[in-house]
C-alpha cells in the first residue's frame, strides 16, 4: 500500500465545509456555483453547515475568512467567483493574503486540466488558489459551474479528506 492509500485511510470520514459565493450579481435563486458546490459535497458524504453570497470586496472577503475559520465547526472554506483579472475581481488578493500555507498545485493543476480539457489557452486567466488558515483548508476557484464541476470533481473530493488529515496531523 502506498503512503497516500495509507494517508487516505487515516483521513476523517466527513469534513464540514462552508460555501462563499463572491459575486456583485448573484443571488440565491441565480447562484448555481454555489449549488453545485453543495450537492457535489453532500453527494461524497461532505456535511455542509452553510453557505453565504458575498459582494466581491477584498475587505468583506477577508473578514468572512477570518469569521469562518474562528468558528470551530468549519474545517474547510469552498469559494467560487472573484478569480479573474478584472479590476473587480479581488478574491484571489483577498485569499493569498491570509494562508499560512499555500497549496500550489491546485491552481497549477486546475489550469492544466482546464487548458486540456476544458478552455484551452484561456486557462491562463485563472487564478485558483488553495492553502491554509491555521487548520482550516481554502479552496477558492472560479465561479462558472463548468469550473466548479472540474474542480470538485478532479482535484476537490479526491483529496480534501486526505488535506484535513494532513492539517490535523501531529
Amino acid at each position: 500500500m502506498s503512503s497516500v492509500e495509507e494517508h487516505r485511510k487515516e483521513a476523517p470520514q466527513t469534513v464540514s465545509c462552508y460555501i462563499i459565493t463572491v459575486s456583485d450579481t448573484r443571488t440565491t435563486e441565480t447562484d448555481t456555483g454555489g449549488a453545485l458546490i453543495k450537492s457535489m459535497l453532500e453527494e461524497a458524504g461532505y456535511e455542509v453547515i452553510g453557505s453565504t453570497i458575498i459582494k466581491d470586496n477584498y475587505q468583506d472577503i477577508r473578514e468572512l475568512l477570518y469569521k469562518c475559520v474562528d468558528h470551530a465547526g468549519i474545517e474547510a472554506v469552498l469559494l467560487t467567483g472573484g478569480t479573474g483579472i478584472s479590476p473587480r475581481d479581488t478574491t484571489y488578493e483577498a485569499v493569498a493574503s491570509l494562508l499560512d500555507k499555500t497549496l500550489p498545485g491546485f491552481g497549477e493543476i486546475f489550469r492544466m486540466l482546464s487548458f486540456t480539457e476544458d478552455i484551452g489557452s484561456a486557462a491562463i486567466l485563472s487564478r485558483a488558489i488553495a492553502g491554509t488558515m491555521g487548520k482550516t483548508a481554502i479552496f477558492s476557484m472560479p465561479g462558472s459551474t463548468g469550473a466548479v464541476k472540474l474542480a470538485m470533481e478532479r482535484l476537490i473530493i479526491p483529496e480534501l479528506r486526505h488535506v484535513m488529515r494532513e492539517i490535523y496531523k501531529r
